[in-house]
C-alpha cells in the first residue's frame, strides 16, 4: 500500500520536480515551468495525476476501485485520480513517471533518455 510519504518521495525524486502547496495541497510540479504532475488530495489517501482524456474511462472502467474522477473537478482536464491504498511502490512509480512525461517539455525528456517514453517499433 502506497503513502503520501511514498508519492513525495518518488515525485521528487524525478528530475526537475519540486514540491509547491497548491490549492492547500502538495503539489508536484516541474521547476522549469511549474507544470503540476502530481497532487496529494487533503486527506492523502489519493493523488491526482495527468491521463489523457480519451484513456480515463478505460482505466475507470477497468479497475474502479484504484481510478476515478472527482466529479466536477477533474471532468474537464486529462487529469484523474488513484487511491493511494491500491498500489504499490512499482506502480506508483510508473504512474508518476507517466504524468511526469506528459507534463515534461521536450529538452527535459531529451536530457533524460533512460525515462523517456518507450518508442514504438
Amino acid at each position: 500500500m502506497a503513502t503520501a510519504d511514498d508519492v513525495r518521495r518518488i515525485a521528487l525524486s524525478l528530475p526537475g520536480a519540486l514540491e509547491k502547496l497548491a490549492w492547500g495541497m502538495p503539489t508536484f510540479r516541474l521547476a522549469d515551468r511549474g507544470r503540476v504532475f502530481a497532487a496529494l488530495d487533503e486527506d492523502d489517501r489519493s493523488m491526482g495525476v495527468k491521463c489523457p482524456k480519451d484513456e480515463r474511462a478505460e482505466l475507470i472502467a477497468a479497475e474502479p476501485d484504484k481510478f476515478f474522477l472527482r466529479p466536477g473537478h477533474d471532468d474537464n482536464y486529462a487529469w484523474m485520480r488513484v487511491r493511494l491504498a491500491a498500489l504499490d511502490d512499482a506502480e506508483l512509480y510508473a504512474i508518476l513517471l507517466d504524468s511526469w512525461r506528459q507534463a515534461a517539455p521536450r529538452p527535459l525528456l531529451a536530457a533524460h533518455p533512460d525515462l523517456a517514453a518507450p518508442s514504438a517499433t
